[in-house]
C-alpha cells in the first residue's frame, strides 16, 4: 500500500517527509532527550519507510521536491529575530564580526586539515567545505567548486543536528554565558538546525545565530573558493 502511494502520488514525498518529522518532534516532547533531534529522527524514519516499501530514492524525491522551495524563503525569515535586536547588534558589532569570521575560518581550517591528514580527494575535500552553512547556499558552492552535491547535504544535516544536540551542553561545559557568543557559536557552525536550538535558548541567541547564517553564507562563499585552490 504504501509503495502504491508513493508511485503514485504526486506528494507522496511530502506526506512522507512531513509524518516522519511529526513523529520526530512527538518524540523529542515525550521524551526530552537532546539526542532525539527531530531531523534525525524524521530522516530515520523516512530510510526505514522507503527501504521497508522498496521504494527508490528518486521516486521519494519526485514528490518531495516541493519542500526545497522553502528553503531560501525560510531562511531569510530567520532576520525577524534580528531586526529585533538591532540596537544590540550595533552596540557590539566588533566582537560579533571577529566571532563570525572566527567560526568561519575554524570551520574551513578544519576541513583543510582532516583532509590532508586522511588523505582525501579533491572532490571529496570541496565536498564537505561548505559544511557550516544553510543548504540551499551550501549545495550551490559545492556544485561550483566540483564536489558531490548530495553528499554535502548530507554533512551540512549532519553537522547542523550536532550543533542542535551538542552546542547548549558545549556551552555550559566551557562556560561560556554570554548570549551573543553562544548564538554566534551555533548559528557560524550548525547553521539552520543549530538556530532552532539558539532560539531555544533565548531571544539574543536566536538572533545572533540568524545573523551567524547569513554572514558565514557569504564569507564561506568567498573562503571555500580560496580553500579549494590549497589542495
Amino acid at each position: 500500500m504504501i509503495a502504491s502511494f508513493c508511485r503514485t502520488s504526486a506528494f507522496a514525498g511530502v506526506t512522507l517527509s512531513l509524518f516522519a518529522y511529526w513523529v520526530g518532534a512527538a518524540l523529542k516532547r515525550k521524551t526530552k532527550l537532546s539526542f532525539l533531534n527531530p531531523l534525525l529522527i524524521s530522516i530515520a524514519v523516512t530510510i526505514v519507510v522507503l527501504l521497508t516499501a522498496h521504494v527508490s530514492y528518486d521516486t521519494y524525491d519526485a514528490g518531495a521536491k516541493y519542500l526545497s522551495w522553502f528553503l531560501t524563503p525560510a531562511t531569510v525569515c530567520l532576520a525577524i529575530p534580528l531586526y529585533e535586536q538591532m540596537k544590540l547588534l550595533r552596540n557590539n558589532w566588533k566582537a560579533v564580526a571577529t566571532g563570525i569570521c572566527s567560526g568561519v575560518l575554524t570551520s574551513l581550517l578544519c576541513v583543510l586539515v582532516l583532509s590532508v591528514l586522511f588523505g582525501l580527494s579533491h572532490e571529496t575535500y570541496v565536498t564537505l567545505l561548505p559544511k557550516s552553512i544553510t543548504t540551499a547556499i551550501g549545495m550551490g558552492v559545492s556544485e561550483e567548486l566540483g564536489g558531490n552535491v548530495t553528499i554535502t547535504v548530507a554533512v551540512i544535516v549532519v553537522t547542523g543536528v550536532l550543533g542542535n544536540i551538542l552546542g547548549e551542553g558545549l556551552c555550559r561545559l566551557f562556560h561560556i554565558e554570554e548570549p551573543i557568543a553562544r548564538g554566534i557559536a551555533l548559528g557560524s557552525s550548525s547553521h539552520a538546525i543549530g538556530t532552532a536550538k539558539a532560539m531555544e535558548m533565548g531571544e539574543v541567541e536566536g538572533a545572533m545565530s540568524s545573523l551567524s547564517i547569513a554572514v558565514a553564507g557569504i564569507l564561506t562563499v568567498v573562503g571555500a573558493t580560496v580553500f579549494s585552490a590549497v589542495l
